[in-house]
């Protein structure tokens, strides 16, 4: 029954797919935009398996049969002689769906479960965004896929990515490219094809918290009752732990963290005498990989009746050591601009603490059936801002905006960011992409005369301040209904030969009405003759 559900959800997202395409109708194109290619994260991308006699299935993501087909035809090993994951099954491979366009999710339940037969799948609410402001698929707007459970610096991605790019290049007529990465996708970039790269909620110095836990108890992308319709915990959690890409996330030992990441661990312990203690244990980063080891060493896989051993892997970690290695010496070229929106205002797992003083763990092993607890920091959710923000490269802009990992990427806000960059129509230069607020001038007023040896100078401005958020709680709108007014006073002393002056300022800022907010300037300069 399920195959045949299965079969049905599958025809009907073709015919999804074919009716969106007659009935869909381009409100605008605009030529003169440069292509945009968009790259996702981890789990990002549409994954096929395609056994010996050339049939393929998308076995990541889907609805039905999600983990057994996850279990099946994705639990891998990886190979150390060619630095790849490589499926357990000898006659399947993986490979991502060939589309010309390579994009555009049909959100025919939900973006985030169901998709076409594309090869990215969470980006739904930016592509219909960027449509809407002219960008067209195939011309001006891509995607680019990759297996995920791979390394970043994986070899054939980073040919595929070459190939991607050049062929974008082409497509648009020579255009150079605007790369948005999401999380850890796009990290590395191709000089001559690259105009702009805008990295979202980046893991620049990964995301120590969040990879601990999934070392230890795997990976949930729905909670409760849900997991029996998609994928188990524990079935992620054996994908995962041989995934260079996870390596790749653990928190970087040499970054100087404002508070260092630990792992936690209430041990209770008997003396030769017989006698137990309880004790804290902490681990710094460095640390961790002995307790990692001995909390996996028994971790096994049933596959078609053989136990196959999955133990946190050593040589997956040296892979990825010399991963970080690299990208830490890495610079963006000088042609290529550079900026990074990261997340904030969610609660971040940060350290990580198995046990209580009351229910201590007596054996390492114990950890994986453990429940952790967490000391959580500022970021997204998933990355601490503190790592997202430490991207180490020359850029021409950091913003930070209140969101959940993923969900940054369907707010307004970071629509209007991106619109502003990427210099879609006509470009507002009143607005300021690290506040999201836009400032009009609407008065301005200034007289100069002199009286009685001295050079009088008056100035009046007013403004008009544009926000999309009034309500966030923030300076603007601390005064309770009342204008909030402040003054400044400066002066300036000299020798007799110099000019002495007072220069004296009133800001008053208006309650919002309608939407903006009334600021006006009001200053008066005074200069005395030597």
């Amino acid at each position: 029954m399920a195959i045949l559900l299965e079969e049905i959800v599958e025809s009907i997202e073709v015919w999804l797919s074919q009716l969106r395409k007659l009935r869909s109708k381009q409100p605008y194109v605009d030529p003169n935009l440069d292509p945009v290619l968009l790259v996702p994260g981890v789990a990002g991308s549409v994954l096929m398996a395609v056994d010996e006699n050339g049939r393929s299935e998308r076995v990541w993501v889907r609805i039905f049969g999600a983990d057994h087909k996850l279990r099946t035809k994705l639990w891998s090993r990886f190979d150390t002689s060619i630095g790849k994951t490589v499926s357990l099954d000898p006659k399947t491979s993986i490979m991502v769906p060939e589309d010309r366009f390579g994009l555009y999710a049909i959100d025919m339940l939900d973006p985030d479960m169901i998709i076409g037969r594309d090869c990215v799948y969470y980006f739904h609410d930016m592509i219909i965004e960027m449509i809407n402001w002219g960008f067209q698929e195939g011309t001006t707007l891509f995607g680019f896929g990759y297996d995920f459970r791979q390394s970043n610096r994986f070899e054939e991605t980073l040919k595929r990515l070459a190939e991607k790019l050049e062929s974008v290049y082409t497509a648009s007529g020579g255009k150079r490219i605007n790369i948005i990465s999401h999380s850890m996708g796009g990290l590395l970039i191709f000089e001559k094809y690259v105009k702009n790269w805008i990295a979202v909620a980046a893991p620049f110095r990964g995301a120590p918290g969040y990879v601990t836990s999934t070392f230890l108890n795997g990976m949930s992308f729905v909670e409760g009752w849900e997991q029996n319709f998609f994928i188990s915990k524990w079935s992620m959690h054996q994908l995962l732990i041989e995934c260079p890409s996870l390596y790749e996330l653990m928190g970087c030992p040499n970054f100087q963290w404002e508070h260092s990441p630990a792992l936690e661990i209430w041990r209770e312990k008997h003396d030769s005498e017989g006698s137990c203690n309880v004790m804290l244990e902490s681990y710094p980063p460095t640390d961790t990989i002995s307790v990692f080891s001995e909390a996996l060493s028994s971790n096994t896989v049933n596959y078609h009746g053989e136990s196959i051993p999955l133990p946190f892997n050593l040589e997956i970690l040296k892979w990825a050591n010399e991963t970080r290695r690299i990208m830490s010496r890495a610079k963006v070229p000088p042609t290529v601009k550079f900026y990074n929106i990261y997340g904030t205002s969610v609660e971040t797992p940060h350290s990580v603490c198995y046990g209580s003083k009351d229910a201590p763990v007596s054996d390492l092993e114990q950890l994986p059936f453990v429940k952790a607890t967490y000391i959580c920091v500022d970021g997204d959710g998933t990355v601490p801002t503190e790592s997202a923000k430490a991207d180490g490269l020359d850029a021409e802009a950091r913003v930070g905006m209140p969101g959940e990992h993923r969900g940054i990427l369907c707010d307004q806000h970071l629509f209007r960011i991106l619109k502003h960059w990427l210099k879609v129509g006509d470009p507002d230069p009143f607005y300021n992409p690290l506040n999201d607020y836009v400032i009009l001038p609407t008065a301005f007023e200034i007289e100069r005369h002199r009286e009685k040896g001295c050079e009088v100078t008056s100035l009046k401005e007013e403004w008009e301040i544009i926000s999309r958020e009034q309500n966030d709680g923030n300076f603007m709108n601390m005064h309770d209904g009342k204008p909030l007014v402040s003054s400044i006073i400066v002066a300036q002393g000299g020798e007799k030969e110099c000019k002495r002056g007072k220069a004296h300022a009133t800001v008053t800022v208006h309650p919002p009405h309608e939407g903006k907010q009334h600021v006006e300037l009001n200053a008066v300069s005074v200069t005395l003759d030597g």
